[in-house]
């Protein structure tokens, strides 16, 4: 069965991204009633913290050193959960932006995964190398400044940037982004940036 990974990268239930992901949703189950949609809830999700065993699998991994018992467990859980990434043929990711960036759930979600010989090789000749195919791929990043049509009083954007940067890392350029923003404020600019990402969103389900 074929298989849409939805990372929803909020803590709130009724936040704007996850509102904006439920949007799309629903319209993506009516265009595709046999997909399987497989919703990662970061802040409900067994990580490991990228300490101790897992930060020294990866150094062992890179110097092409044999694991010990306490690596080997470690990289299993960067195994199972970069799998999970891999087996989907679109993705879809949900993120408020925090502090201009990305949640810290979602960068350790990343950490972990991204690992040498897992989403990603080097090569002495031709430097790193991503592992994984290249699938379609939204974001939906809800903002309070408006980064939608650029009213941000001299705020910048790092989100996406960095999200856009470390999925072409590892294999994934096919990448959409959708704005929701601003989220806080005069009511009507909230109320019409909404609408116009609804309207957006709704429409690319459709055929993603």
């Amino acid at each position: 069965m074929a298989k849409l990974l939805h990372l929803s990268c909020s803590p709130r239930a009724e936040s704007e991204s996850t509102a904006g992901a439920r949007v799309f949703l629903d319209r993506f189950r009516q265009a595709r009633p046999d997909w399987d949609v497989d919703v990662v809830d970061l802040w409900r999700e067994r990580m490991p913290e990228f300490r101790g065993s897992i930060v020294e699998a990866k150094y062992a991994r890179m110097k092409a050193e044999a694991f010990t018992e306490a690596q080997r467990a470690s990289f299993a859980e960067a195994e199972r959960m970069a799998l999970r990434f891999s087996l989907a043929d679109r993705v879809l990711i949900s993120t408020p932006m925090w502090n201009f960036g990305i949640p810290y759930k979602l960068k350790q979600w990343f950490d972990v995964i991204v690992q040498p010989g897992l989403t990603f090789g080097f090569d002495p000749s031709q430097g790193y190398l991503p592992l994984l195919t290249d699938r379609p791929t939204l974001v939906i990043i809800a903002s309070g400044s408006d980064f939608a049509t650029g009213m941000n009083r001299g705020r910048v954007d790092m989100a996406t940037p960095y999200l856009r940067e470390i999925l072409r890392f590892v294999g994934i350029s096919n990448v959409r982004f959708i704005l929701i923003s601003p989220t806080t404020g005069p009511q009507q600019p909230i109320d019409a940036a909404r609408e116009r990402a609804y309207q957006r969103l709704a429409a690319m389900a459709a055929s993603f």
